[in-house]
C-alpha cells in the first residue's frame, strides 16, 4: 500500500503543469545562464593570464631591487559557475612588499603615513571588491552575479512551496484525504509517501539541469573539472536536495494546519518572500555587534604610531654612528659637491626604495651606505610585520566579527543557509578568502628569505642601476592551491547539518499535527 501512495503522488505530480513548468524554467534558465557563465569566467581567465605577463614584464625591467613592485594572482575558480560567492566582489591580486603585510581589504585604517601613501601609489593591500575584472561586454556584467546556485535557491523554493501547498488541504477539500485514510493505511505512511514522491519530482529538474550544464563546460576549454570538484559539484547537488526539502516541507506543514488550499498558498507566498527575498537582505544591516568601534580604531593607530616611533629611533642610533649626514636616502649633506651619483629617481618614505646610477663604487661611503640600506630594511621589514599584526588584529575585532555576526544572524533563514554551504563548497565563502590572504602572507615571508641568502638588501644592486643585470630567478613562485575537497567538507557540514535538522523539526512538527487532524 505504501508503494501504491507513491507511485500514486509521483504521477500526479509527473503529470502536473507545476511539474511541466518546473522542467522548463530550470532547465531554460540553467543553460541560457551557464552560457553567460561560461563567457563571464573566459573573459576573468584571459584577464588573469593578460596580469600574469603584465607582472612578469614588470619584474623583467625592474632596475634595482629595491624598486621591485611585485603582485601575486589568484586564479579564477571554475566552481565559481555554481556559486559566485566572494570571487568576483573580493578581487584576484595582492601587492607583495617588504613593508607591507597582505591582509584583509579594511577601510578603517590605513597602515602607510601619508607621505608614504603618496611615494608608494596607496594601492591597498587586496583588489578593492566591485565587478568581476576584465569584462569587455557589458552586458555579462548584467548577469555575472546570477549563478546556478541562485537560479536554484530562487525559482526551486518557489516551486517546492507549490508542490506542497495542497498536499494536505487540498486532499481534504476533495475528500480524498478522507478516501486514502479509509484504507488500512497509517498517517504517517500518507505524508511520507508525499513527501518521497514530490522530492523525486523536484530532484529531476535538478539533476537534468546540472547535467545539462556540465555538458555545457565540457564543451569550454577553460574549464577543468578534476575529481575533486566533481565531489565538490555532489555535495552542492546534496546541500540542493537538503535544501528543496526545507521548503516542500514547510508548505506540507503549513497545508497541514489550513483546511483550505488558497489559504495555505497565500501563506506560502508570504513566507517565501520573507525568508528568501526579505530577510537575507534585512538581517545585513539590523544589528551591529560591535557597537562604537572608534576605542579599537584609536588603540590601533597609537600601537602603530608606537611601532613607527620606535623604528624612527633605532634608524637615528644607527646613523649617529656612521659618517653619513642628511635625509636618507640619498644623503645629500654627505656628498654635496662630489660627483657620486649620476640622474635617477627615489621614493621618500620609510623604506629606502632607489633607482639611481652609482658612479664611484669605491668610495669609502659606499660601505656605510649599503650598511645603512641593509639595516633600514630588515629594520622596515620588522616593523611591517608588527603593524600587520596590530591591523590583522583589529580586522578580526571589527570587520570580521561583524562578518561572522551577520553570517550567523542570516543563517535563520534558510536560503542564507543554503548559500553558506554551497559557497563552502564551491570554495568561494570567506574562509577561502582568507586562505589566499594566508597563502600571499606565507610566500612574502619566503620572498624576505630569498633576498636575505641572496645578501640583496645590502647589494649595490639594492639601489644602483649600472651593476649589471639583475638575476630575477631568485624570486620565489607563487601558486595559489585550492583548499583540499575534505576543506570544504568540514566547511559546509556545521550549515548543511542545521538544514538536516530543520529537515527534521519540519517533519516531526508535520507528523504531530497531522494525526491530530480530524478529517
Amino acid at each position: 500500500m505504501f508503494l501504491t501512495l507513491i507511485r500514486q503522488e509521483f504521477l500526479i505530480h509527473l503529470m502536473s503543469a507545476r511539474f511541466f513548468a518546473a522542467v522548463v524554467i530550470t532547465l531554460l534558465l540553467v543553460v541560457a545562464n551557464t552560457f553567460v557563465l561560461i563567457g563571464v569566467h573566459e573573459e576573468r581567465l584571459a584577464d588573469y593570464s593578460q596580469r600574469e605577463a603584465v607582472n612578469q614584464e614588470s619584474i623583467a625591467t625592474t632596475p634595482t631591487y629595491s624598486y621591485l613592485k611585485l603582485k601575486v594572482q589568484r586564479p579564477p575558480n571554475p566552481l565559481s559557475l555554481f556559486n559566485a560567492g566572494l570571487e568576483t566582489r573580493f578581487g584576484s591580486d595582492i601587492d607583495i612588499a617588504f613593508d607591507s603585510v597582505p591582509s584583509l581589504s579594511n577601510p578603517i585604517i590605513d597602515v602607510r603615513p601619508e607621505e608614504e601613501q603618496w611615494a608608494f601609489g596607496s594601492e591597498p593591500s587586496v583588489s578593492s571588491p566591485g565587478a568581476p575584472l576584465g569584462l569587455n561586454n557589458p552586458y555579462l556584467r548584467l548577469f555575472s552575479q546570477i549563478d546556478l546556485v541562485f537560479i536554484f535557491q530562487v525559482v526551486l523554493s518557489l516551486l517546492s512551496l507549490l508542490f506542497a501547498y495542497d498536499a494536505i488541504a487540498g486532499d481534504w477539500e476533495t475528500g480524498t484525504l478522507r478516501l486514502v485514510l479509509s484504507h488500512p493505511v497509517g498517517r504517517g505512511s500518507v505524508l511520507l509517501a508525499k513527501y518521497i514522491a514530490a522530492m523525486v519530482c523536484l530532484l529531476l529538474p535538478v539533476l537534468m539541469s546540472l547535467l545539462l550544464a556540465l555538458i555545457q563546460c565540457s564543451f569550454a576549454p577553460s574549464l577543468q573539472f578534476n575529481t575533486d570538484d566533481f565531489l565538490r559539484v555532489g555535495g552542492i547537488v546534496l546541500t540542493t536536495v537538503v535544501y528543496l526539502s526545507v521548503f516542500y516541507l514547510i508548505g506540507l506543514l503549513i497545508s497541514t494546519t489550513t483546511r483550505r488550499a488558497a489559504t495555505s498558498l497565500m501563506l506560502c507566498l508570504f513566507l517565501w518572500v520573507v525568508l528568501v527575498l526579505v530577510y537575507p537582505n534585512w538581517s545585513r544591516f539590523a544589528l551591529n555587534p560591535g557597537g562604537d568601534m572608534r576605542g579599537e580604531k584609536r588603540s590601533a593607530d597609537q600601537q602603530i604610531a608606537q611601532i613607527r616611533e620606535e623604528a624612527d629611533r633605532d634608524r637615528d642610533r644607527f646613523l649617529a654612528n656612521t659618517p653619513l649626514k642628511g635625509d636618507p636616502p640619498l644623503f645629500f649633506d654627505t656628498f654635496a659637491g662630489v660627483d657620486f651619483f649620476r640622474r635617477g629617481q627615489w621614493y621618500l618614505g620609510n623604506l629606502p626604495r632607489m633607482n639611481v646610477e652609482l658612479r664611484d663604487t669605491e668610495d669609502p661611503l659606499v660601505t656605510h651606505l649599503r650598511r645603512y640600506y641593509e639595516f633600514a630594511t630588515t629594520l622596515q621589514i620588522r616593523s611591517a610585520e608588527k603593524v600587520g599584526f596590530v591591523v590583522q588584529q583589529l580586522v578580526v575585532q571589527t570587520s570580521l566579527r561583524q562578518a561572522r555576526w551577520d553570517e550567523r544572524l542570516m543563517k535563520l533563514s534558510p536560503a542564507s543557509l543554503y548559500t553558506f554551504v554551497t559557497a563552502a563548497w564551491a570554495g568561494t565563502d570567506l574562509d577561502s578568502m582568507v586562505d589566499y590572504i594566508r597563502a600571499a602572507g606565507a610566500y612574502r615571508l619566503t620572498l624576505v628569505d630569498a633576498f636575505h641568502e641572496r645578501e640583496a638588501f645590502a647589494s649595490l644592486r639594492w639601489f644602483s642601476t649600472n651593476q649589471g643585470d639583475i638575476d630575477w630567478s631568485i624570486l620565489p613562485h607563487f601558486h595559489y592551491e585550492r583548499a583540499d575537497v575534505g576543506i570544504n567538507a568540514q566547511r559546509a557540514l556545521p550549515e548543511l547539518f542545521l538544514l538536516l535538522c530543520t529537515n527534521i523539526v519540519l517533519f516531526m512538527a508535520t507528523f504531530l499535527i497531522f494525526i491530530k487532524v480530524e478529517v
